[in-house]
């Protein structure tokens, strides 16, 4: 039996999404419910995957399956197709199975031709419409069936108006418009080498074609890749009867959604025009007038479009974004889907709708997308403001948010300068862990270089600092304090606006709005907490991080980093000295003074979380990280050490690595320098000590970083505790404490068995783990990894969302391993994946404990994790 490639609107339904596309299906299922829909077909999603083998080009099977289908068409409108007396004539269109605004433009009025207007203006004695429709046609068939620029048709309507005086396209008359469509058929034959084309059916088969090779066109591919739809899906095509919004004054076209698509509001939001076209509503020739105006002009119409706008809402549960068209005072639906919206409207139309008791909690949760959610978290730019300004630059969207300011071009001259009250972005080639005090002080970080998952981007995230990263047009000079995009060159006292939403910097000052976190928000993120089964942790270094988090609502700390506490400007002295120190007795002093400013830490740290789980990680960077650049910081230490200047610049040379990710770092500090580990260990466990003298009964969790093998970690391991019996023994008080590590190195996964017998918990460091897996660093990968998601050779960048094949193999590996020797091993991630959606729903599946992200990514992590549980229940 031959494949069936062509249905009627009477053959589908709603469930046939995939084979129909989503306009198909939807068009079927509206005729299914009597609602008033022009009569037509629809060519499947098969047929398009059919075209791409058979090069691109129509088949006879189909064409004989089309011409069968247009004989109903014929039938249903007592018209004839390619007639020149009464010509039937149809809209073609794309319809993905998941909605691509965007992907293919419409070509309305197909079937008209020189014999078929002339036809067309005596049936409908209507001369100025029917050569208005063929002027359209030709314009719509020329751009998107043939790829010509539309502006050499609009150059020609332009110059018609100009030269009668108007503005409007309506004011041009009958002659008007048969000159211009001589015009537009001598601009086609300008243009192709050949005349516009006459035949009806050639007509067809061209635009066909045109849906079908629209599914590869460069912005169907850039859409599919942003929004995580599958090449394989193909297109559908629908063939549908034309009805006409430009007949007179009792004619129109409109689009309109159920509720406000921005807000979410409960009324009826939209457009229309009368005397017009589908395509112009959504062109801007003409300023539109909203919907509710149309219940004063007609209020039949309005009326029985209100009540269809329910009735879809009703039978789909869902917001519905509509087209409309008014024929001569009759309504027809062209079409209905699933209305995009905001992520504010989505969570508000999700509550209000579980009020209304159209759906349920569990479906509520499953109806927004975690992703969306970053849109309500951050302050962004107005869309006024978007809309009147042009970015100079791109760069990577590390950290969503909007912020302005003045440039600052060192971490120092931020902090200072915002100390005076001034909003500076902090603009470098590129930062390192020693610009943590700027990075804090400004309002927005900009790099000209690094990835999504550089210091940068890393650390912003953390802090829910807006950052775009990787900005490649700039040319950041941090001695002249210039920063310069192709001409144009801004310093010191220039304003930039940037967006982390979306990676566009701007010159000026744009508009900002606050987060819109709205009554329902929290009853919507209620529900999220009542159905999720995995936990929810932050990483989070400081107090102000904590705090941040909690109001997000995280469930605990899976990533508190001591280094980032090392920075800090009362201590950051003690550290270069501790770490240049040649003898035992000067680092051991060092670390004494650094202790109690540790432990304040903690302390302060674990006051916050109550007895929530609090995971830190002992030291972790290369040492080189926290050395002294500049002459006058070598200058200081020097003389603090009593040192030459050239024996600390020795020293610097000294500690300088090849490869420091994969050098003197994490636990092998630990192994050659016990004195740091044990500093830590006793800050840890004596801010401990102090909660549960507050009445908190703190159970810390510390945990040993870049372990590779059970032997490396068990020496570290007697490192910690022998100084923990130590500290109990002093205050004669003993509490409960966890010891665990971080599988960040391949070979601790495959070793996970042997390591879980001597360790208590596992913490997935996925960044490390991406970046050992696929041999990349994840600082320089920026230079060539959006080539290869480019060309198809990765889907994603691994380090943005996690490979399951390679490192997810690694983690589920793991798993399955440490459990096998110890049961009671809690595992968790804090990898930058751990806010990652997809990777959340991946690693409840494989059965981890927890995930830890930033605190800005708390809500979307639980989301994720919600609805997880929703589609795939753990057994409780």
């Amino acid at each position: 039996m031959s494949t069936k490639y062509v249905y009627n609107f009477n053959e589908g339904d709603m469930s046939m999404r995939a084979l129909l596309g989503g306009k198909g299906a939807n068009l079927a299922e509206m005729t299914n419910l009597g609602i008033t829909v022009p009569y037509g077909f629809t060519i499947t999603t098969e047929a398009c995957t059919r075209f791409y083998e058979e090069d691109k080009k129509l088949w006879d099977d189909l064409n004989k399956e089309v011409t069968e289908h247009i004989k109903d068409l014929e039938k249903e409108n007592g018209k004839t197709f390619g007639s020149t007396e009464d010509p039937l004539l149809v809209s073609v269109r794309s319809g993905a199975p998941i909605s691509m605004p965007g992907m293919m433009d419409t070509i309305l009025n197909l079937g008209l031709n020189d014999d078929a207007v002339i036809g067309l203006a005596k049936k409908t004695d209507n001369e100025r419409f029917a050569y208005d429709s063929y002027r359209r046609f030709i314009q719509m068939f020329s751009d998107v069936a043939m790829e010509l620029d539309k502006n050499n048709f609009e150059n020609l309507l332009t110059a018609k108006k100009e030269a009668k005086g108007v503005k409007q396209d309506t004011d041009l008359d009958a002659n008007d418009l048969k000159e211009l469509v001589e015009e537009y058929k001598e601009k086609y034959k300008e243009l192709m080498g050949e005349d516009f084309p006459q035949e009806p059916r050639e007509q067809l088969d061209l635009a066909i074609s045109a849906v079908f090779r629209s599914w590869g066109n460069e912005r169907a591919i850039l859409y599919r890749k942003l929004n995580d739809i599958d090449d394989a899906m193909g297109t559908a095509v629908n063939v549908q009867s034309m009805v006409f919004g430009n007949m007179g004054d009792t004619s129109g076209t409109g689009v309109a959604f159920s509720r406000n698509p921005a807000t979410g509001e409960n009324k009826l939001f939209g457009e229309y025009l009368i005397n017009a076209q589908g395509e112009d509503v959504v062109a801007g020739v003409r300023t539109p007038q909203e919907i509710q105006t149309l219940a004063d002009k007609m209020p039949e119409v309005y009326q029985q479009f209100f009540e269809t706008s329910e009735k879809l809402e009703q039978h789909y549960k869902d917001m519905q974004d509509m087209e409309f068209t008014i024929q001569d005072g009759k309504l027809f639906l062209l079409q209905t889907r699933n209305g995009k919206r905001t992520a504010q409207a989505a969570v508000n139309v999700a509550v209000d709708m579980v009020h209304e008791e159209l759906i349920t909690k569990e479906e509520a949760v499953l109806r927004v997308n975690p992703k969306d959610l970053d849109g309500l978290l951050h302050p962004t730019f107005t869309d006024e403001s978007i809309k009147s300004n042009e970015p100079i630059a791109k760069g990577l969207a590390a950290s969503p948010g909007a912020a302005v300011g003045k440039i600052a071009f060192s971490a120092k001259e931020a902090a200072s300068r915002a100390a005076e009250g001034e909003a500076v972005i902090l603009v470098r080639e590129e930062t390192s862990p020693e610009d943590l005090e700027g990075m804090v002080s400004a309002k927005g970080i900009l790099t000209a270089r690094g990835g999504m998952t550089s210091h940068a981007a890393v650390v912003a995230r953390g802090m829910g600092k807006c950052c775009v990263a990787g900005a490649g047009e700039l040319h950041v000079n941090e001695f002249e304090h210039t920063v310069r995009v192709g001409d144009n060159v801004y310093k010191a006292d220039d304003v930039i606006s940037i967006d982390g939403s979306t990676g566009a910097i701007y010159a000026g000052n744009l508009e900002t709005q606050p987060p819109q976190l709205e009554g329902a928000f929290g009853e919507f993120m209620g529900w999220v907490d009542e159905f999720r089964q995995m936990k929810v942790r932050t990483n989070a270094d400081t107090p102000r991080d904590v705090s941040q988090a909690l109001e997000f609502g995280a469930e605990g700390i899976g990533l508190c980093r001591t280094e980032h506490m090392f920075f800090k400007e009362d201590r950051i002295f003690q550290v270069r000295k501790m770490i240049l120190a040649s003898d035992l007795e000067t680092r051991e002093a060092a670390l004494e003074k650094i202790l109690p400013m540790q432990e304040d830490d903690f302390y302060q740290i674990y006051s916050l979380m109550k007895e929530r789980p609090v995971t830190v990680r002992l030291l972790d960077p290369p040492l080189h990280e926290f050395l002294p650049r500049g002459d006058q910081e070598i200058m200081d230490l020097a003389h603090e050490l009593k040192v030459e200047p050239a024996r600390v610049k020795e020293r610097i040379v000294e500690l300088q690595e090849v490869n420091p990710m994969l050098g003197f770092r994490g636990l092998r500090l630990a192994v050659i320098y016990p004195e740091i580990a044990r500093m830590q260990a006793r800050a840890i466990i004596q801010a401990a000590i102090h909660c549960h003298e507050d009445g908190i009964k703190v159970v810390p969790e510390i945990m040993i970083p870049l372990s590779s093998d059970a032997k490396e970690l068990k020496t570290v391991k007697e490192t910690v505790r022998e100084e923990i019996e130590k500290v109990f023994e002093e205050k004669g008080k003993k509490i409960d404490y966890l010891l665990g590590t971080m599988i960040e190195i391949p070979r601790a996964a495959i070793t996970a068995d042997e390591i879980a017998e001597i360790t208590d918990f596992f913490s997935f460091g996925t960044n490390d783990l991406t970046q050992m897996t696929f041999g990349l660093s994840r600082d320089d990968a920026g230079k060539f990894l959006p080539k290869y998601i480019e060309k198809d050779i990765l889907e994603k960048d691994p380090f943005q969302v996690l490979d399951q094949k390679g490192v997810g193999f690694l983690i589920e590996t793991a798993v399955e391993k440490g459990r096998k020797t110890n049961q009671d091993l809690h595992i968790g991630i804090c990898g930058e994946h751990g806010g990652e959606p997809n990777t959340v729903k991946y690693l409840y599946n494989v059965g981890l404990d927890y995930v830890s992200c930033s605190p800005f990514r708390v809500p979307i992590a639980k989301l994720a994790a919600a609805q997880a549980s929703i589609e795939n229940p753990r057994n409780k």
